[in-house]
């Protein structure tokens, strides 16, 4: 059985993460999206907008400063031209994919079938999907509130007990889990919602895939992702049950796709065909829900990096700050830093930076400076604004103004 070290295995994730390459030269195309997504597969989607919302920020750590309404015109518009390159789905979490991806979930959706959450008010509601998907029919793109207005449902301020949805919002979302709904845009991140056979193309609609090929295939897919992992490695990147993926890594490893290996003692799998880069490469601050980061277990074995995000974290318990992203240098996380785009101020804020134990400060804020300043560039922002918490501020405001 073949063996890597950490520093091997290090390697060969940040390398099928894409951070052995050098950004494009010139601007970013819809061809450098394509390429990026074949690789990564995910762009998770999240609410929270300090610096930048979720899913633009891994494209900005691999391809630097672009345009991010290329990602916005590939995800929720279509034209004869430019055909919708991605769709959102439970891939992970909540993500975007590639608009051909969409067979290999079927699966799920059949599992979410009363939605993934509140499935007591779907199910006490089943004249209410009715209603919806007719009213969507005749709509077109609409928002919840769109249709219950619409539907003449209960108003806006009476609620359900959940999160204060109301039952359109619960029902909505759970067709949306079972895939008879889709988004077919966002404005101003508010999810549209559209029939999916007007949103997804007919022929992706007509393709089935029987289910173990679909999650040999998300297993294949995962390990390409990932260049190495463990089987929980593997499972969580498009968060698969155990007993639904050893049939199909026995499956892999036999066609010879997965190499079984020892991964410094413990057993893991590597992508067959991977190249084990001999030097330490990698540079970029990554958001919370990077792909490179999603499994902290994983993070934690191959970087020794101890990462938690402290968004439901009352304040004054905080380590490091609300959204943290973690800074990575020559292939080793080195750093964290609370990041914060102040419009009105016109500013990147820094609101915290910190050093990773065994490194050098001003090596690391060196480094990270220019990060941030072309952070700043690409958000619109004018500045870059160094707070007062961490031990990496003091040095980082020096490297700022050289």
């Amino acid at each position: 059985m073949a063996r890597l070290t950490l520093p091997q295995a290090r390697r060969v994730a940040l390398a099928a993460q894409g951070f052995h390459e050098a950004p494009p030269t010139g601007a970013v195309t819809r061809a450098h999206l394509r390429r990026l997504i074949s690789r990564i597969q995910v762009l998770q989607l999240d609410s929270v907008s300090v610096a930048v919302r979720a899913h633009y920020a891994p494209v900005f750590s691999r391809l630097g400063p672009y345009d991010r309404d290329l990602v916005d015109r590939a995800a929720w518009s279509h034209s004869a031209r430019s055909p919708r390159l991605l769709v959102e789905y439970w891939a992970h979490e909540a993500a975007l994919m590639a608009v051909d991806d969409w067979p290999l979930l079927r699966w799920r959706m059949r599992e979410y079938t009363d939605g993934r959450w509140g499935r007591e008010i779907v199910r006490r509601n089943p004249r209410l999907a009715e209603d919806i998907v007719a009213a969507v029919a005749e709509l077109g793109p609409s928002t919840a509130g769109q249709i219950e207005a619409h539907l003449e449902a209960e108003p806006r301020g009476r609620k359900g007990p959940w999160w204060d949805r109301s039952d359109t919002k619960w029902v909505a979302e759970a067709l949306w889990s079972a895939g008879v709904l889709t988004t077919a845009t966002r404005v101003g991140f508010a999810r549209h919602y559209d029939l999916t056979e007007r949103v997804l193309p007919p022929e992706v609609l007509a393709r089935e895939v029987d289910d173990q090929q679909a999650i040999r295939e998300l297993m294949l897919r995962a390990a390409s992702s990932l260049g190495v992992g463990t089987e929980a490695d593997l499972r969580d990147y498009f968060r698969l049950g155990a007993a639904q993926v050893k049939p199909a890594l026995a499956d892999l490893v036999a066609a010879g796709e997965l190499e079984a290996i020892d991964l410094d003692g413990a057993p893991a799998y590597l992508r067959a065909g991977q190249k084990i880069p001999r030097v330490d490469r990698g540079t970029a601050l990554l958001c919370p829900f990077d792909p490179l980061i999603f499994f902290r277990p994983r993070v934690e074995r191959l970087f020794g990096f101890h990462y938690r995000i402290e968004i439901y974290t009352p304040a004054p318990k905080r380590q490091y700050g609300y959204y943290v992203w973690p800074f990575l240098l020559d292939g080793q996380l080195v750093g964290r830093v609370d990041l914060k785009g102040d419009r009105a101020g016109d500013a990147l804020q820094v609101l915290g930076a910190f050093t990773e134990d065994g490194h050098d400060r001003v090596r690391v804020a060196e480094a990270l400076a220019p990060q941030l300043r072309s952070m700043a560039d690409w958000l619109g922002l004018g500045d870059v604004a160094i707070g007062d918490r961490g031990d990496l501020v003091a040095p980082l405001r020096t490297a700022l103004v050289d």
